[in-house]
């Protein structure tokens, strides 16, 4: 497998669509365990396919529960909030709070075309939202929270940290 570059604020592929994956064959495959190894060695937790530089509906997620590749994925359902610091391969040293759902259901294939569903609480649920978010060509700076929910939040929660 291959350690692909990982493309950076400024570069305008980033806010570009991406397309949906139509042919699950070898190049899909390839695709997606060079994200992976892109991903571990950038010691990140997710990757979308724009991020490398391909414009295809491509995801791969590790928060610590295993790897999780997404296909053609789709926020099915959402549920709660959270607001918590988010950071981006794509943006690094770079993080700001944002606010995201607290638990999201979502629908893709697999590397086999095969239909999935996944949920996910707190970073998982971060993850799936913040990933797809590239496949649409946004980056997290359109989702920070407005300084009245931060204010908010610390108010409820005085040991909270951004």
């Amino acid at each position: 497998m291959a350690i692909r570059n990982i493309r950076t604020k400024g570069d305008p592929i980033l806010k570009l669509k991406s397309r949906r994956v139509e042919k699950f064959d070898r190049r899909l495959f390839t695709l997606l365990d060079d994200m992976r190894d892109t991903m571990y060695e950038a010691d990140g937790c997710g990757l979308a396919a724009v991020q490398v530089g391909v414009l295809k509906r491509v995801v791969v997620i590790d928060v610590g529960e295993g790897l999780l590749e997404l296909i053609n994925p789709e926020i099915a359902e959402v549920k709660g909030e959270q607001c918590a610091a988010e950071g981006c391969l794509s943006l690094p040293g770079e993080s700001g709070v944002t606010l995201r759902p607290m638990w999201v259901r979502v629908c893709a294939q697999n590397r086999n075309g095969e239909t999935v569903e996944y949920t996910g609480e707190g970073l998982l649920a971060r993850a799936f939202c913040h990933e797809i978010d590239h496949l649409d060509g946004h980056l997290y700076t359109e989702r920070l929270a407005p300084a009245a929910v931060i204010d908010r939040i610390r108010a409820e929660n005085p040991n909270w940290e951004e």
